[in-house]
């Protein structure tokens, strides 16, 4: 979901490091973008074990929740990526099953789709949280593919994080790459192919991918 459907970045980075400062410790943009796609319990234990943290992990949890929300709901110029909204129409009423599968929380996922009306169009929406390992652990993935009506080999994953891509490509799933603006320093070359819009694909190109 996270800068594949919706533009949220800049709303976790704010929420993230606002959250940092309170905690008093520095985190690097190398750690940073180390830790994208992860989910945000999996980015805490990590923090908490680099920088000796003596706080709970669901504490840290809520309060990060908290200030995205906050910030999520003030953000009015919050729109879905350029052409996501038309590959999602078309594959839909075209009566391809469309499945989430985010490291986001559920709240976050709810907020997001509740946001942009998108309930309607996918059959399931995976967290992340409902899994001990984040990606690049292909659990997500799989899981997804046990929804789909799809056999696995017949099913397609986008992707804008490194760590996301691994999670495909170690779930044996044939990945699409998207390059986007707003995902800093993220590794693509794993994926069987990269878009940098999604104006490149369609319902009847995405369905002979493969």
């Amino acid at each position: 979901m996270d800068g594949v459907i919706v533009d949220t970045e800049p709303v976790h980075r704010y929420a993230y490091f606002q959250h940092y400062k309170e905690l008093g410790i520095e985190v690097s943009e190398e750690v940073y973008t180390s830790l994208t796609g992860q989910s945000t319990r999996n980015t805490y234990q990590k923090l908490k074990e680099k920088f000796n943290l003596t706080g709970d992990v669901e504490d840290m949890i809520q309060r990060k929740r908290a200030l995205f929300n906050d910030a999520f709901d003030t953000k009015e110029d919050l729109q879905l990526l350029d052409g996501v909204e038309d590959l999602i129409k078309d594959c839909y009423q075209n009566g391809m099953q469309l499945i989430l599968a985010s490291s986001a929380s559920k709240v976050t996922i709810d907020r997001v789709f509740g946001r942009f009306n998108l309930h309607q169009f996918f059959t399931h929406k995976v967290s992340g949280e409902d899994f001990p390992e984040s990606k690049p652990n292909p659990a997500i993935f799989l899981h997804a593919t046990t929804l789909s009506v799809a056999p696995k080999q017949n099913c397609i994953v986008i992707e804008d994080s490194t760590n996301g891509v691994k999670a495909a490509k170690s779930a044996d799933i044939y990945c699409v790459g998207y390059n986007s603006i707003h995902s800093n320093d993220q590794d693509l070359d794993l994926a069987d192919r990269v878009i940098n819009h999604f104006n490149e694909l369609n319902y009847k190109e995405v369905s002979q991918l493969q």
